[in-house]
């Protein structure tokens, strides 16, 4: 058995192809599934499976595009309700994939009707768990609404155990999310590779042998997550089409200064320094870069379903629609070129001020206003005296409960203020951005 890792770093998640050298099946997929179909070929394998894990809540599958497209089973729990043919599978459904046998497990917690897969090639197994088992911990358990957290907290806690037990303990982990995704419970690992034995001796779903001291323990490190999530499982339910990665026609100078003009929403990729420096008056900034936060803050941050213009260079507008198209953001415009003053040479060119954490905390003067735009929970850790929280993805919305006076606006490292700096300038504010690790003395 083969295991080939599909990873999408923005969004903290895996995607997985395994084989046994001639076949292929495929778990959770993402809406581009041409890096399916890549590996796939340099396998040298055919797709005959796909399975899903869970309807997924934060991105759009590609499960039946890819089924679609190779006449291949499309393994999704008989339990959800969804409006396209599948192969019903439910715990202890098996089904085989050349010499593989693949069994079903039911592990509820992540959603209701959460199934986890054991894959044996022999004496050798391998188990993919999605938002159930992850490194370190569990799949978040609010996702479905409030009233059933504390439920399915439980029931992750009894899932991950049958999982365990009906799993070869040195079975090979393979977690869809937990690298980063918003849908994993803290305290998540770092780890990139586990077996169902380690997470037994380290993950606290398994040393915690109090239930409901777990279950409280975990609904009380739950953190806000993005507010796209609640487009997505419908959209799932539905069955997503396929993504269209074309890159579009650069806008003329006249359409993109008219967007500007209008308030329409134009994201600049440039690194947030450059930004800072020159940028267009109007546009914000959702600085593009490998490693950056850009999908899950512009997707929560922005409003939902309104046009995008994307300003920046080729490569990173290409990028930028592959990742958007994940979350169901589909075909923004574009005006490609690294420098927005030719791109719209009739609008104004703006810029303010980018400091470092010693300006924030000497320089300053009376009357200025220090925002804090971190999570509600990393405010109340410890904060700037006198500093004013509303996290970045509530800042659109409580823009009038910022005092007068220049904003200087700080996060833990310097993005999600370089996002909160743009969008408070194009309101009419002035602003300085504390482009710094957080880091009070």
């Amino acid at each position: 058995m083969d295991v080939v890792v599909i990873e999408t770093r923005p969004l903290g998640d895996r995607s997985y192809l395994v084989h046994d050298g001639e076949v292929a099946l495929v778990i959770d997929p993402q809406r581009d599934t041409d890096r399916v179909e890549a590996a796939a070929a340099a396998a040298n394998v055919r797709i005959t499976h796909v399975a899903e894990t869970h309807l997924h809540n934060d991105y759009l599958s590609g499960g039946l595009i890819l089924a679609r497209a190779h006449g291949a089973l499309y393994l999704v729990s008989a339990n959800d309700d969804v409006a396209f043919e599948r192969t019903p599978i439910a715990d202890g459904g098996t089904v085989h994939v050349g010499r593989l046998t693949v069994k079903a497990v039911a592990t509820p917690g992540h959603t209701h009707h959460h199934l986890s897969y054991v894959v044996s090639d022999g004496e050798e197994q391998a188990v993919f768990s999605g938002g159930s088992l992850l490194y370190g911990s569990v799949g978040r358990t609010d996702l479905v609404s409030d009233e059933d957290t504390e439920q399915l907290t439980h029931d992750q806690y009894s899932s991950v155990r049958r999982l365990a037990a009906g799993a070869n303990p040195d079975a090979a982990l393979y977690p869809t999310h937990g690298f980063g995704s918003f849908c994993s419970s803290g305290p998540a690992s770092s780890a990139r590779w586990s077996t169902i034995a380690e997470q037994q001796e380290t993950n606290h779903a398994f040393t915690d042998a109090d239930e409901d001291h777990f279950v409280q323990e975990l609904i009380n490190n739950l953190t806000a997550y993005p507010s796209y999530y609640a487009h997505m499982a419908p959209a799932n339910r539905q069955g997503p089409g396929p993504a269209d990665l074309t890159l579009p026609e650069s806008l003329d100078a006249t359409e993109l200064s008219r967007r500007l003009a209008d308030g329409e929403w134009v994201v600049d990729l440039r690194h947030r320094v450059a930004f800072a420096s020159s940028h267009l008056q109007g546009s914000v900034s959702f600085e593009y870069g490998r490693g950056s936060s850009f999908t899950a803050y512009l997707g929560w941050v922005l409003p939902w379903n309104q046009q995008l213009t994307l300003v920046g260079a080729e490569d990173d507008v290409e990028k930028a629609i592959r990742d958007l198209c994940r979350i169901g953001i589909d075909s923004p415009d574009a005006a490609l070129g690294a420098e927005p003053s030719a791109l719209a040479p009739g609008t104004a060119v703006v810029h303010y001020p980018r400091v470092g954490w010693e300006d924030l905390l000497h320089g300053r003067s009376a009357g200025d206003v220090v925002l804090d735009v971190r999570r509600t929970e990393e405010y109340d850790a410890g904060h700037v005296a006198g500093a004013v929280n509303i996290p970045l993805h509530e800042l659109l919305t409580r823009m009038a409960e910022i005092p007068a006076g220049t904003v200087w606006v700080h996060c833990a490292t310097g993005y999600r203020s370089g996002v909160a700096a743009s969008l408070l300038q194009r309101a009419g504010r002035q602003v300085v951005h504390v482009d710094a690790k957080y880091g009070p003395s």
